[in-house]
């Protein structure tokens, strides 16, 4: 029998998801886009929410659903199940989102603070990256106790920083929103979509659905459809949590854009912010909310990662896959944030889109009837444009084959897979009915 969660409880796990997703990319990319959509802000930020809010908190439900992210790739074939899925956890993991916040965690929080020639010698992102990564363990020793750890602490810490900067900014009001420029002149809402898409929070979500459903269970809910009803609860209440805070870094973006002129980024364009509201102690205050992000996702995927390995793995325990993948993390972080994108990027790029999919896929799911060549269809087409791609932008491949890329619709925007998963998704979808049918005719005409 299922046991009903207290408000206060659902409080907690709602806060919980929102802290796994909230890393330092998410407070990175709404500002730029507010500097850069100006005027055409609240479009591009509609844009914005619906992907890197709505397909994220899609994932979670999705996995959920399917009982993991390995149940859920099954349906395509158990080889590709155990490929995707480890290819999901490794590029997600410690190939680069867990290095990736520990790296950018140090940039922000400690970097500017230390004499110009430190950072050059690499022991003080050593040093700093030992104490991240310690911390980042004993916090993902007990799973069981996430929700208490990150609800309850480090997730009001972070909301309360944020708020204090934003409120700031309506006392001291930074300026007006400047001209919209690039492709949010013509087309703001589809760029600030674009630009969501690239959070790469969708491929998080994949890992974190069985992290939020471990939270569940400890806290009493059992069944199948309890657990799916509480965690869209909490995916809904992180969304509009997430949401929000979207739009107060867009604002501050879009209104501070006459400070941040020069800025290539957010974390540029939020330092100006900083730097104008507070002066020289408000780089402190942000480098102490790059910190709590960055800590608070790599804590959820170092745990989402270790469950996983450690169901391959019997022989090594959970605990042990923490200890190795905050070992491996933070061996990574220190190759520095240039050479940790350069060999991962081309890897996400791949994957994303087949993430996407399997998400749709699991969604219609009863709609589909959980056909298999529907599946097969819809992922090897959008596989095969998105490893070619990714390829195509590693320069492997050049010429005559990227310009075959580019005839595909939305290629430009970076959807060039989207057609080919629906062609392959009705192409297979016809193909099982016409199987199916076949298999009716000869049982009719063959009743034994």
């Amino acid at each position: 029998m299922m046991e009903r969660l207290t408000k206060k409880e659902c409080l907690w796990v709602s806060l919980m998801v929102f802290s796994l997703f909230f890393g330092a990319g998410n407070l990175i990319f709404p500002p730029f886009l507010g500097q850069t959509a100006g005027t055409q802000l609240w479009p591009a930020l509609g844009g914005f929410i619906v992907s890197a809010v709505g397909l994220p908190i899609l994932g979670v439900v999705a996995v959920a659903k399917s009982g993991g992210l390995q149940s859920l790739a099954k349906r395509v074939h158990p080889v590709f199940a155990l490929v995707f899925t480890l290819l999901v956890y490794l590029s997600i993991g410690p190939l680069l989102g867990i290095p990736r916040n520990g790296g950018l965690a140090f940039e922000m929080g400690v970097s500017p603070y230390l004499p110009s020639a430190w950072p050059e010698s690499g022991m003080a992102l050593f040093m700093y990256s030992l104490v991240y990564f310690s911390v980042a363990f004993w916090l993902c020793l007990s799973p069981a106790k996430l929700s208490d750890r990150l609800g309850k602490f480090l997730t009001p810490l972070l909301l309360l920083l944020l708020g204090v900067i934003f409120v700031c900014s309506l006392v001291n009001p930074l300026g007006s929103f400047g001209p919209p420029v690039g492709g949010y002149v013509t087309g703001p809402f589809f760029k600030g979509f674009l630009e969501g898409y690239m959070t790469m929070d969708t491929i998080a979500a994949l890992n974190f659905g069985m992290v939020i459903v471990m939270a569940l269970k400890q806290k009493g809910v059992k069944g199948e459809k309890a657990l799916i009803t509480y965690t869209i609860y909490a995916g809904i209440f992180a969304g509009v949590l997430l949401a929000g805070i979207y739009v107060l870094l867009g604002y501050l973006g879009a209104s501070g854009s006459s400070l941040a002129a020069g800025a290539s980024n957010g974390a540029d364009t939020l330092t100006q912010v900083v730097l104008y509201l507070f002066g020289t102690p408000g780089i402190v205050l942000l480098g102490l909310v790059f910190t709590l992000a960055c800590l608070s996702t790599s804590v959820g995927l170092i745990t989402s990662c270790s469950q996983y390995f450690s169901s391959l793995t019997p022989r090594i325990s959970y605990k042990g896959w923490v200890a190795i993948l905050s070992s491996v993390s933070m061996l990574f972080a220190n190759l520095g944030l240039d050479g940790i994108l350069a060999v991962s990027v081309p890897i996400l790029s791949a994957v994303y889109p087949m993430a996407i999919t399997l998400i749709m896929l699991a969604l219609i799911d009863r709609w589909i009837h959980g056909r298999r060549m529907v599946y097969v269809g819809a992922m090897v087409c959008a596989g095969v444009v998105s490893v070619v791609d990714a390829c195509v932008k590693a320069d492997f491949f050049s010429g005559r084959l990227a310009g075959w890329l580019s005839l595909l619709p939305l290629y430009e925007e970076g959807l060039g897979w989207t057609a080919p998963a629906l062609v392959g998704a009705a192409i297979g979808l016809a193909l099982a009915v016409m199987v199916e049918s076949r298999a009716v005719k000869r049982t009719r005409i063959n009743p034994s």
